[in-house]
């Protein structure tokens, strides 16, 4: 893991694959909403051995980066920032940038941003207008909960803690999770709950960008519909349908094997 500096505040990040030369092809790999880095390293390592230099960040508020508790540092176009200052200290002119369902919408808030530095993303389970009243109603009672109920969430995120690691990748982020800081916590999700979603559809609709969108079905968070949406806004995209939200979880499967023939495609 290293770490650089963004707005006096400490990002952690690492990488894997190829990490210079002629045929450098970064990839951006950003995380969902709570969880961190960790969450897509078995994706990272199948696109390292595709010769991907994947490159894995842990936004403000998350994993080993540092967790500042009030709500204003926790915005979308925020997060997008960060990622393009990452871009920035290694170097790169040009990135694939990615993500699932907070790392998607972030990856579009990358293309508003800074559409020059993106070659293509690929963005799995993006989390737009249809999905909003049913993230509303699951992120707002654990905001309350994280903030009104700080001392016992701690103590149990504190006992959580001396669980060891070690026990497989999803259920050290399980650990992870469950023992975050609650009130960092809570200026996260407030912080999103009172920002936009993404960037409006019809800004959307200018993104003249190559795009993966991969989505499923019977997620009221992550609706199909969404991805749908999405494929039809962006002129430039694909839209494939997983078997379900643990697909991609546990690659080598159908929809890795999609990614990276798809990176193929964009790089050459």
């Amino acid at each position: 893991m290293s770490q650089f500096s963004y707005d006096g505040f400490s990002l952690a990040y690492e990488q894997r694959g190829r990490k210079e030369g002629a045929k450098d092809r970064p990839i951006l790999l950003l995380h969902g909403l709570l969880f961190s880095r960790t969450h897509h390293y078995y994706l990272a390592d199948v696109l390292a051995e595709h010769g991907n230099r994947v490159i894995l960040m842990d936004f403000l508020g998350h994993g080993a980066s540092d967790k500042p508790r009030h709500s204003r540092h926790y915005t979308m176009e925020l997060f997008a920032r960060q990622a393009v200052a990452l871009l920035d200290h290694l170097d790169i002119s040009e990135a694939v940038v990615a993500g699932t369902s907070l790392g998607a919408n972030v990856s579009l808030e990358v293309v508003s941003l800074a559409p020059s530095r993106v070659r293509g993303i690929f963005v799995e389970m993006p989390v737009l207008e249809r999905a909003t009243p049913a993230a509303a109603s699951i992120f707002l009672p654990l905001t309350i909960a994280y903030a009104q109920a700080a001392p016992l969430m701690g103590w149990m995120g504190r006992a959580v803690a001396r669980v060891p690691q070690g026990l497989g990748l999803y259920p050290d982020a399980l650990r992870e999770l469950l023992g975050r800081d609650p009130l960092s916590s809570a200026a996260v999700l407030h912080g999103i709950l009172t920002g936009r979603v993404a960037p409006h559809p019809s800004d959307r609709e200018k993104m003249d960008v190559r795009a993966l969108i991969i989505g499923h079905r019977r997620d009221i968070l992550h609706p199909f519909s969404d991805a749908e949406a999405l494929s039809r806004e962006l002129p430039n995209s694909r839209l494939v349908q997983a078997r379900n939200f643990l697909e991609l979880r546990f690659p080598p499967n159908h929809l890795s094997d999609e990614i990276t023939d798809w990176l193929d495609e964009v790089w050459s």
